[in-house]
């Protein structure tokens, strides 16, 4: 998929009970599993035993999944589920109707050489034909690619403020952003509840701090 190279194809399809059959999981979550997904498939693995490039640190395969949905709709709790099961980093690609879309976690090592990871904000695509998606194979590692993946699904969420802005030091940012924007949505919401005008007046003066604050990162 995606115009990778043949020696990465596995396809291979995968019951998707084996992410819930003997494991603790939530009612909600199983109902996930049975309701939203299709099947599943395991369609190529990005690894230095199937392809020219160096290995990572922390990043040393990347797996690419096929979710087949019944429906656009699918909870970011099914993804965080496989990430969890699954000690090597996802790149999913969702599809409905004959249309894609893209979705990566920010997979995070805790202690590296151990597989033991934190899976940040998920990104995603709009949907689109899956030649449409904006994603290619750059990199001379296995992490290269993966950090290239991130970005290229996330697309400006993720856009580096400067050359050489670490993937993380960008992921940090936007989660900075989404956090501020939140109480930039909250903050309008109960001015426009407010009654009192001079109460209405503290909390613009308090918006407008926040809404440049946000400009500016």
């Amino acid at each position: 998929m995606i115009g990778l190279p043949k020696t990465t194809e596995f396809n291979k399809r995968i019951p998707k009970q084996k992410f819930y059959e003997n494991m603790d999981i939530s009612p909600a979550l199983k109902r996930i599993f049975t309701e939203q997904v299709k099947t599943i498939y395991w369609r190529n693995k990005i690894a230095v035993s199937t392809i020219n490039l160096a290995g990572g640190n922390d990043v040393t395969e990347i797996e690419v999944f096929e979710i087949r949905l019944n429906s656009k709709e699918l909870d970011d709790a099914f993804l965080r589920q496989i990430d969890r099961e699954i000690p090597y980093h996802i790149l999913f690609l969702l599809e409905y109707g004959g249309k894609y879309q893209a979705r990566i976690g920010y997979k995070e090592t805790l202690l590296s050489g151990k597989n033991v990871f934190k899976v940040n904000a998920y990104y995603q695509t709009n949907w689109m034909d899956e030649d449409n998606l904006p994603l290619k194979l750059e990199g001379l590692s296995i992490e290269a690619v993966y950090e290239n993946f991130v970005r290229q699904v996330a697309g400006d969420r993720l856009k580096a403020k400067e050359n050489g802005e670490s993937l993380k030091k960008s992921v940090n940012r936007d989660e900075e952003k989404q956090s501020l924007q939140k109480q930039i949505d909250n903050l309008k919401a109960k001015i426009r509840k407010e009654a009192q005008l001079n109460r209405q007046m503290e909390m613009n003066s308090e918006l407008k701090v926040l809404i440049k604050k946000l400009e500016t990162m």
